[in-house]
């Protein structure tokens, strides 16, 4: 009896927890604020999401709105998946939802897609088509439910469904504006991950795009009051970009540096901790490093699209040597962080390290990928949230970089074809 009073109750709540979120959504300041910043209607606010058996062979996946909103759906192979484009959504969901396994489905996850697009991708336990998607008011406190099949299904069918989908459309790149001339040096700093590609997720249920993108945001600080550089993000909120995107960001703004951030984890080894410095290599280290790369590739796909290699193969002795021209820049700059770090936070045993990872890729921009520490680990973890230990790595890279720009010389660049200087992407 005691715990079916527990129940009614916590329903209870929970429904006038949605009533009221749903009357503050709806208010006319609030709605008038939003439209004050962004210029557009406030984005559609998911406060649940919930799978369910709906039936043999059918699990439902139920998103509970604050108003409608239009969604399309499509599967993908290598690896399984489902995909659900949405118009922009305000995502207010708990730490774990995503997370429990239902029928076909062995998780989701989702996030800003794109500038005015979100996106869930579902990990297929099995295969299976999308169903029905259904929307519907519920008369009790106006909350919209939007309803999502997905059908067990054969191979056969699994493929294709796959083969006559329709994935969303590339976003169109934004021109950069014509600005005046700046000599002075362009620092592109990459928050690995973000929108739909959570990363490495910490046991708090704390995600490696979070950790990465408030530390790029704190280099960006540093690197700027010293009025010495340019500074630009890949992104500058939580918003997928695909790896090979980073790269050409990165290459048409013709940045002088990229510094790309993460953390790795690994759950099953967490007395492992230190931070690592990548450059990039068609031939790994070791094993490990390997390891990390390919992982790390698998990021487009874990967002539900198809992996772009970026820059292909040389094209003349020119670009043959400004590849190797920039790699040694890359090792340069790899060691001077080594040093620079080494005394303010701890380091792997084998703090630099070489690797095939797609960001790393571009031929002529000096670029380096730093694992910063281990989500896994505990005192990693602590430090990585930490805003005193935060300025002490962002001020060692920061001198990192003074010494990196006071000792290089030009990078011999070839003549690309004309371009448009695109740095980032919107929706069409």
């Amino acid at each position: 009896m005691l715990a079916s009073h527990r129940w009614i109750r916590r329903r209870l709540l929970r429904s006038m927890i949605l009533a009221v979120s749903f009357a503050l959504i709806a208010s006319p300041s609030v709605r008038a604020q939003d439209g004050d910043r962004t210029g557009r209607a406030p984005a559609a606010v998911a406060i649940a999401a919930e799978l369910s058996n709906g039936g043999p062979g059918i699990t439902k996946l139920t998103l509970t709105l604050s108003k409608p909103i239009e969604a399309r759906a499509f599967v993908m192979e290598r690896p399984d998946r489902a995909v659900i484009d949405l118009a922009e959504v305000n995502f207010q969901l708990g730490a774990e939802t995503g997370r429990k396994r239902e029928g076909v489905v062995s998780s989701f996850r989702y996030g800003l897609f794109a500038p005015g697009r979100s996106r869930i991708v579902v990990d297929l336990a099995q295969p299976a088509t999308v169903g029905r998607i259904e929307t519907v008011t519920r008369p009790r406190d106006g909350a919209v439910l939007l309803t999502i099949e997905f059908q067990r299904s054969d191979r056969e069918g699994f493929k294709r469904a796959a083969v006559a989908s329709d994935p969303a459309p590339q976003p169109r790149k934004a021109m950069a504006p014509v600005e005046p001339m700046d000599a002075r040096p362009l620092i592109m700093v990459d928050a690995g991950h973000g929108g739909t590609d959570p990363g490495a997720i910490a046991a708090t249920g704390v995600f490696e795009k979070d950790i990465v993108f408030g530390f790029a945001q704190a280099l960006v600080t540093r690197l700027e009051s010293g009025g010495r550089y340019r500074v630009r993000m890949t992104r500058d909120r939580d918003v997928f970009v695909p790896l090979s995107e980073r790269v050409r960001i990165a290459r048409e703004a013709k940045a002088d540096l990229f510094v790309s951030i993460h953390a790795d984890s690994i759950q099953s080894a967490p007395q492992v901790r230190g931070a690592t410095i990548y450059t990039g290599s068609e031939k790994a280290t070791d094993a490990e490093s390997a390891r990390l790369a390919e992982r790390e590739n698998r990021a487009d796909a874990a967002a539900g699209t198809e992996s772009n290699e970026g820059p292909g193969h040389v094209a003349d002795i020119l670009q043959e040597l400004t590849l190797r021209e920039t790699r040694t820049f890359s090792s340069g700059f790899a060691k001077g962080l080594m040093t620079q770090l080494g005394p303010v936070m701890e380091m792997s045993p084998k703090p630099h390290r070489e690797a095939g990872f797609m960001v790393l890729r571009s031929p002529d921009v000096p670029s380096v990928l730093v694992e910063l520490g281990y989500l896994s680990s505990k005192r990693d973890l602590d430090l990585l949230q930490s805003d005193a230990w935060r300025a002490d790595v962002t001020g060692g890279m920061a001198k990192a970089i003074d010494a990196f720009f006071g000792s290089r010389t030009s990078l011999t660049r070839p003549n690309p074809p004309r371009r448009s200087a695109a740095i980032a992407p919107v929706s069409p």
